[in-house]
């Protein structure tokens, strides 16, 4: 008998060959995780104890760092655990939770992001505008919408997973639970699995990047209307650092789509190496890109060194 009817845990991931490695590798995650966390915790600080920076753009940033310490806490310890542990199992249920968690922030990061590419469009478009639309009350509520949103949009994926099947082998691609991952380890029909996950990740994250695109199609053309080029750079450049963030999400998250798609065959190396990057990388980077272009960030930053 190949399969049970429930589960009662999963085997995370290792890299053949690299067993005795796994010591220096937890060293190096946990260093990029302390990284991550120290850089997000410093702009949330920075923010709520500086009154200029009391606006949406900073609220957004705000929101931002709250779900990148969220998303890299609810994987990376357990990574360490395995890594410096060897505790490969991973419980049926935590395996879901953990699954629900990094679909539904990453979600709400998309939906974060487009707010942002909203409020340059605004910023730059409508200025006159901007203080009247986007108010503080206004941002609340689209921090709401986009916590509702993506609840809505994922909880029904470990749902959809909790009455299969499984297969003798649990061994999972990654060193947490995704949810193609976990669906392929299934002994049953996943077509409606796989059909909601895509039409989910559709909907929001492909829908949120159709948007910040045509938002900012429609800032350059504001841009392109002024007569001279060092206006137009200095008004484009209030969006680089929010094209960065953009850029540090989307990319992880399509290469990693590309990876689970058509690198079946590819070596655990890369499977893991892209799950990681996608956990990590926008949670190290959002800080810095955003400590770098603001300068009210720089100028706190350097009275608090």
């Amino acid at each position: 008998n190949s399969s049970d009817l429930s589960p009662s845990s999963f085997i995370l991931a290792s890299i053949p060959g690299l067993e005795a490695a796994h010591f220096w590798m937890a060293i190096l995650l946990c260093s990029v995780y302390i990284l991550a966390v120290t850089g997000n915790c410093v702009v949330l600080f920075i923010v709520k104890t500086e009154p200029s920076l009391h606006a949406p753009m900073y609220f957004f940033l705000c929101m931002l760092a709250a779900i990148d310490l969220a998303l890299s806490t609810s994987t990376v310890p357990r990574v360490l655990c395995f890594y410096w542990f060897n505790t490969r199992e991973i419980s049926f249920g935590a395996c879901l939770v953990q699954m629900f968690l990094i679909h539904t922030l990453s979600a709400i990061e998309s939906t974060v992001l487009l707010a942002m590419a909203v409020d340059r469009y605004v910023a730059i478009c409508h200025p006159l505008r901007h203080a009247a639309i986007l108010t503080n009350s206004a941002t609340v509520k689209i921090g709401l919408v986009a916590t509702a949103r993506g609840v809505l949009f994922f909880l029904p994926l470990p749902l959809l997973l909790l009455p299969l099947p499984f297969c003798s082998s649990r061994v999972l691609s990654h060193s947490f639970c995704l949810h193609q991952d976990v669906m392929n380890l299934a002994c049953a029909n996943t077509t409606p699995s796989m059909v909601y996950g895509l039409t989910a990740i559709l909907l929001v994250m492909g829908l949120d990047a159709i948007l910040i695109c045509l938002s900012y199609v429609l800032i350059l053309k504001a841009v392109l209307r002024l007569a001279l080029w060092k206006e137009r750079l200095k008004v484009f450049s209030t969006c680089v650092a929010h094209i960065c963030v953009v850029l540090a999400f989307y990319v992880p998250l399509i290469g990693l789509s590309v990876v689970h798609r058509f690198g079946k065959d590819l070596a655990p190396l890369v499977h893991i190496t892209m799950g990681n990057i996608y956990i990590l990388v926008p949670a190290v980077l959002n800080p810095i890109i955003y400590g770098v272009r603001t300068k009210q960030i720089q100028r706190r930053i350097l009275n608090l060194i």
